[in-house]
């Protein structure tokens, strides 16, 4: 069944986050909020609106928050299933373990859970079941690619697949969305960690598997650090980065873009309180007289005192933040 088109998927959510401590103490970071949804939402609904009918969340730290947000999948469109890792297995462990989950026999779409991306995964479903591919990688090109995968190509042909190195033979990088053929996922050993970044494609490679590249240079986020979480939601907002699920965010009646912002339309924003592009204030939440919001996260039910100046700044759900209190890329009311 190598080139049938894919229906199935698997979602990689089971990292820790630690980069985004202390945001995913207690939440996952598939389930921080990126424009006002949950960031696995994002790529739920890219799934879906590519054909995906049913998708695996593979989950591990704080497994227990995502079936209780997401269910059956029944109010999403999709039928979702779960994988829950005791221990942590590794990208072709987690693959391994969640695609038992699976009904159909097909080609499966694997998605990492920490990526914004714009990129066309239909016509990357489509160069994966027209060459009769074993594995199709999503790619990309960055200024410095040393922190990544990096891939040298024949065509649309890759011809070798190095993980992370200071000298990087090329700028075209793994963007961690997948197209594996069926036999490629049952020979990932069960039970046992395994990076496919660096064993599985590299031995695909040497056995001379057809791995292929749909190189993309739409929008493209690693959303693992702070930064790059207010970057994903300003950019969203902005409209530099595309995501079906905000598109219908927008179409709703809960949030609106105000001034390159995406404010709560219950939230209650004095007249002579500012808040800038790329903030996020959620349902709830008060900003009172004078108050300033800069490129910042603004959680539910929390209230931002009179004069208060916040500049790159997360605050968590119900916290307060004093009246003429000025911080700067903070964290407010997150356990540490």
């Amino acid at each position: 069944m190598k080139n049938s088109v894919p229906t199935s998927a698997i979602l990689l959510v089971g990292g820790l986050g630690t980069r985004l401590h202390p945001l995913t103490l207690q939440t996952p970071k598939p389930m921080l909020p990126v424009a006002g949804i949950p960031f696995t939402e994002h790529q739920i609904a890219k799934a879906r609106a590519a054909g995906i009918e049913e998708i695996v969340l593979a989950t591990s730290y704080l497994a227990e928050v995502f079936e209780p947000h997401f269910g059956d999948g029944a109010e999403f469109g999709i039928k979702i299933s779960y994988a829950v890792e005791e221990r942590a297995l590794g990208t072709g462990g987690a693959i391994a373990n969640a695609a038992q989950y699976l009904e159909s026999d097909g080609p499966v779409v694997i998605f990492n859970g920490d990526v914004l991306s714009s990129h066309d995964l239909q016509a990357q479903m489509d160069l994966h079941t027209s060459q009769l591919a074993d594995v199709t990688l999503h790619l990309t090109a960055v200024p410095d690619a040393r922190a990544y995968g990096v891939v040298e190509m024949d065509g649309v042909k890759i011809l070798s697949f190095n993980e992370k190195m200071e000298n990087p033979p090329t700028n075209i990088i793994n963007a961690g969305c997948y197209i594996f053929s069926r036999d490629v996922i049952a020979a990932i050993p069960a039970q046992r960690v395994v990076s496919v970044e660096r064993e599985t494609f590299p031995q695909l490679i040497q056995q001379g598997a057809t791995l292929l590249g749909y190189v993309d240079s739409s929008y493209w986020l690693d959303i693992g650090t702070p930064a790059a979480l207010l970057k994903a939601t300003a950019d969203l907002i902005s409209g530099a980065a595309y995501s079906e699920a905000f598109s219908a965010l927008l179409d709703g009646a809960d949030f609106a873009r105000s001034g390159g912002a995406l404010v709560a339309t219950d939230a209650m924003v004095a007249p002579t309180a500012h808040v800038s592009t790329g903030s996020l204030i959620s349902r709830g939440v008060v900003i009172e007289a004078g108050a300033q919001i800069e490129g910042s996260v603004i959680g539910e039910g929390a209230k931002v005192g009179a004069g208060a100046r916040l500049v790159h700044t997360f605050v968590a759900a119900d916290t307060e933040i004093p009246a003429s209190f000025i911080a700067e890329n903070e964290f407010f009311g997150f356990s540490s």
